[in-house]
């Protein structure tokens, strides 16, 4: 993952647990609403001048932005793990159903389990 989308995703996620809007915060950074939104979404890797504005018009530091995104980096590492399908043994569930096709010898078959 881009660097670019880690920030970006830290600074929606703080904008929004703030309650502001797009229009707070780009009024306050003096950027436009689309370029802060761009820049949310990663699309847009602003120079740390401009990140230093918005982390002004947010009350954080550079520091605390960088922190909030290893937090996002670690978030997402955990949703992409949890989202590793579960494989389990297939139990009976009728006749020719976990025995090897045409008499070959595989071990046992393997399921995806709902998370």
């Amino acid at each position: 993952m881009l660097l670019r989308h880690v920030i970006g995703a830290a600074l929606r996620r703080i904008r929004l647990d703030d309650g502001r809007t797009l229009r707070e915060v780009a009024s306050s950074a003096n950027i436009s609403m689309p370029y802060l939104s761009e820049i949310e979404r990663g699309r847009k890797e602003p120079s740390s001048e401009i990140l230093a504005g918005i982390c002004a018009a947010l009350g954080l530091t550079l520091v605390d932005l960088l922190t909030e995104a290893i937090f996002e980096q670690q978030g997402v590492e955990a949703a992409i793990v949890d989202l590793r399908p579960v494989t389990a043994p297939v139990t009976s569930i009728g006749p020719g159903y976990g025995t090897p096709a045409h008499g070959a010898s595989r071990g046992p078959e393997v399921a995806l389990a709902a998370a």
